[in-house]
């Protein structure tokens, strides 16, 4: 099979994907994997979230351990930007949130931070980050990433106190803000407005020393989005 893969909707003839209410067996059309799935294109291709992720994760994973910016929104929109390898939609999006809050948090300095710790964030992101799951459960992946994050930073684990009652509020937080920017979704909204809140948390919880943007990026990825972008309904619409 050609390893040229299509950006949006199915990856490998493009067509728009079907979303099923009722998880369906379906077969991986990469590495045979057979598994329960709720999205697959007409023509029958099916991309198991391992083969429909693991080239892209890498490349955030680099780039966000050698970025030098002290800015989250700088880092997430470079890297968004890179359209021949960063899908509209998908779980390369939670990815690029983590890398951004916790690379620009590395750098900025007020919070120490490891290049392993960013790494250790990545990989929970990874376990909760499913494609489509935005729809089928309420949780974006992005929710997670800034979970993942914040539970790094703080040291929560289950047996822990204040640690993990706080992560679990930041996350609600999340939660609440890119709910406000939903129908339908867009992973590059909500990476944007999950920034900005995870902006105002960490300059009020740790001091960190951020200007929270008052005026927001204009969206260069308003045509690409496969269910139609919010257009005026968004605030990052140009």
């Amino acid at each position: 099979m050609s390893e040229e893969r299509k950006m949006e909707n199915c990856q490998i003839c493009g067509s728009e994907l079907n979303y099923f209410s009722n998880g369906e067996e379906l077969t991986c059309v990469i590495c045979g994997t057979k598994e329960k799935g709720n999205i697959c294109c007409p023509k029958g291709h099916y991309v198991c979230d391992t083969c429909h992720d693991k080239p892209v994760f890498d490349m955030i994973k680099d780039y966000g351990l050698n970025a030098k910016s002290q800015n989250p929104l700088e880092i997430a929109e470079i890297v968004m930007g890179i359209k021949d390898k960063v899908p509209m939609l998908g779980c390369a999006n939670a990815w690029i949130a983590t890398v951004s809050l916790m690379a620009a948090l590395r750098n900025e300095g007020t919070i120490q931070i490891s290049d392993e710790q960013i790494i250790e964030a990545l990989n929970r992101t990874n376990k909760q980050a499913i494609g489509g799951y935005c729809g089928l459960t309420g949780v974006c992946g992005i929710v997670p990433a800034i979970g993942a994050s914040y539970s790094v930073i703080l040291g929560a684990a289950c047996k822990k106190d204040v640690e993990t009652s706080t992560t679990m509020k930041i996350v609600g937080r999340i939660v609440n803000v890119i709910a406000d920017e939903a129908g339908p979704c867009c992973c590059k909204n909500f990476v944007r407005t999950s920034l900005i809140e995870s902006m105002k948390i960490a300059k009020k919880q740790f001091g960190v020393k951020w200007k929270v943007p008052n005026e927001y990026v204009v969206c260069t990825h308003n045509e690409r989005h496969p269910h139609g972008c919010r257009e005026y309904k968004c605030v990052y619409f140009g």
